[in-house]
């Protein structure tokens, strides 16, 4: 049984239907991802599951007396409240009696009086009354959990606390139904990773949107794409969607191109003048009315985003050189005898916790900070565009436009003056949205805004603070590649861990008190390497150098396999086919609109069994592979 139905559910903002009589269904114990392009309407979808806002038409359909949660896309900027308030809100009737016991129990620490006594045991009684221990113990544990200050303002936490703030008032509320929006929004890496732990144990029907695709990867049990008003449902992991989209994208060409052919056919036919009159077709005509009206109501695949930047003058050989740099505040140690070197090309990664110092680092390296101790020199012709996390640098009471132009109607990219109308078309600005105001923008849109406004600048060094924040996957990986091919210098702050990989050559990792320490590769590269020697490893002196490279290890002596492994070589294609033609025919069983429909457990087994699928087939190619090796 579902515990929430769409059926036939609609939506339009102006002209464009966001929602164009879709129907879901999400059963308890799903995993389900949401993608689309930016600006699509999910987080509109997330909003009429969660019952913040009514569709135009059609109906939703919920689990009576179920508990609803919703992460929101958006994180408060102004929130003048303590984190505690903030959690305890997603209790409903009894959050006021369990943020007044807490905050009155503070007071009575600081400053003891019989009227705060009185007060709290009031507010004792009122919570014995109705359960209130349990969720305030509840409250507590979650705040412990995310590592939060339970008094603190949450105006005055960075980006990924108040993130953490808004997740913890989703879960304390244990809910049936979750619904979050990009949660791995300005989380660091370990609290990403603790997150996917407490998702996988979560027994409810969980929707979720994010970009990253390693968490994607690893969550989701069934992909929903939402694209020019309509859902589909894709069953398995990211990397099987891809594939199979990709197939579809195919297939819904080749089906346009027919019909394309046949309107154009058609409408010569019609126009043959006093010949085709003789012989008209009534039929016919009743026919190309329909082909006519089925062309005017097609809305077409948005096209990709077409990144360009401006690489401005080729800088000196030496980009940047610090020399024991180390920096305090409010006697503590943020960057600790920091020494590097940058030279051209350099595509360095800096990851590490939220508030370890890593904005910090790098306005020290770009010499818009002071260091205590130790000195940061800069190349020569040196060319810098920053990108801001907290975008900043964008007016959100101004249009797209003049974010833009800054009132010229032009722009100049890689010495060529292009009309900022057509460079807006590029980061798939449509005119009539060219001349909204910044603040009516998605996150994924202002995002994409401002990265259209750093790329206007000459820069032969980027410095991106979490570019990939509310990026849709489609123009996440279309800045890869672009940064791939950007001769200039890079700095990247992330906690993607894919895009971390796709992107780097080096990682400064954060590493304890104030210590950044740099590692060849990107993020895979930098786990393999800190992992601690074994205890019976032999230690290598310091002090011990040699020019002499290490001795090749001796090579492996071929052997010849028993009569065992031959037979089993021998039996494995058969086996791998056979678990190939089950894999796919549980697949399409899946793929079927009736079968979220069915028992649950019946959902769960077969989906469980598609799994097993899955990784008996990685064993049995990764045992042909070593036995035909051999």
């Amino acid at each position: 049984m579902p515990v929430i139905s769409l059926e036939n559910v609609s939506m339009a903002y102006g002209h464009v239907a966001l929602l164009d009589a879709v129907s879901l269904q999400l059963e308890a114990g799903e995993r389900v991802c949401l993608v689309g392009c930016n600006g699509t309407g999910k987080s509109t979808l997330m909003r009429v599951l969660s019952g913040a806002v009514l569709a135009d038409d059609g109906s939703v359909w919920r689990q009576p007396g179920i508990r609803v949660a919703h992460l929101e896309q958006e994180v408060p900027v102004d929130e003048q409240r303590s984190v505690f308030d903030v959690v305890a809100e997603g209790l409903g009737n009894l959050a006021a009696h369990i943020s007044a016991y807490h905050r009155t129990t503070v007071e009575l620490e600081r400053e003891p009086s019989d009227e705060l006594v009185q007060q709290l045991a009031h507010l004792q009684m009122a919570l014995e009354a109705e359960d209130g221990w349990r969720l305030q113990q509840r409250v507590e544990t979650v705040l412990t959990k995310l590592g939060l200050p339970a008094d603190q303002t949450v105006c005055s936490l960075s980006g990924g606390a108040k993130r953490r703030v808004l997740m913890a008032r989703a879960l304390v509320v244990e809910p049936e139904l979750l619904l979050l929006d990009e949660p791995t929004n300005h989380l660091d890496i370990d609290t990403i990773q603790w997150l996917e732990e407490v998702l996988l144990a979560y027994s409810g029907a969980l929707l979720f949107i994010t970009h990253d695709r390693a968490f994607l990867q690893r969550l989701a049990t069934r992909i929903v794409e939402l694209d020019r008003g309509s859902l589909t449902s894709w069953p398995g992991d990211y990397e099987r969607y891809i594939a199979l989209r990709q197939e579809r994208l195919e297939v819904e060409a080749q089906h346009r191109a027919k019909f394309e052919k046949k309107l154009a056919q058609e409408e010569t036919w019609i126009r043959q003048g006093i010949k085709a009159r003789r012989t008209r077709n009534e039929g016919r005509v009743r026919a190309l009315e329909a082909l006519r009206q089925e062309h005017a109501r097609r809305r077409e695949l948005r096209g990709n985003a077409r990144l360009s930047l401006d690489r401005g003058d080729t800088s000196g050989k030496l980009v940047l050189e610090a020399e024991h740099v180390s920096f305090g505040y409010e006697g503590a140690t943020i960057v600790k005898d920091f020494s590097t070197r940058i030279l051209r090309g350099d595509r360095v990664g800096v990851i590490g916790p939220n508030g370890c110092g890593k904005s910090t680092l790098i306005k020290l390296l770009l010499q818009r900070l002071a260091p205590d101790a130790g000195a940061v020199q800069h190349g020569s012709r040196l060319d810098v565009a920053f990108f801001d996390q907290e975008r900043a640098q964008l007016d959100l009471n101004k249009s797209v436009v003049d974010n833009i132009g800054a009132g010229s109607d032009t722009v100049t990219i890689n010495g060529q003056s292009k009309h900022v109308m057509s460079y807006l078309r590029d980061f798939l600005f449509p005119a009539e949205r060219a001349q909204s105001p910044a603040r009516s923008l998605s996150g994924g849109e202002r995002n994409r805004l401002l990265l259209a406004r750093l790329f206007t600048r000459p820069a032969n060094l980027l410095v991106l603070d979490e570019p990939t924040n509310d990026l849709d996957m489609e123009t996440l990986e279309l800045l890869e590649e672009l940064l791939a091919d950007y001769d200039g210098t890079l700095i990247l702050i992330s906690h993607d861990r894919r895009f971390l990989d796709n992107v780097v050559t080096s990682t400064l990792a954060f590493e304890g008190e104030g210590r950044f320490v740099e590692y060849v590769g990107g993020y895979r590269d930098w786990l393999r390497q800190r992992q601690p020697l074994p205890a019976d490893a032999p230690q290598i002196p310091r002090n011990a150098h040699s020019n002499a490279p290490p001795p090749a290890p001796p090579a492996p002596k071929p052997r010849k396999l028993s009569y065992r492994e031959q037979r089993e070589l021998d039996a494995l294609p058969r086996a791998i086919e056979q678990l190939e033609a089950e894999q796919s025919a549980l697949q399409a069983r899946i793929a079927e609109p009736q079968f979220y429909r069915g028992a649950a457990a019946d959902v769960a087994t077969a989906v469980q069994r598609l799994e097993e699928l899955g990784q008996q087939l990685q064993r049995s190619y990764d045992r042909w592979q070593e036995l035909d090796e051999r």
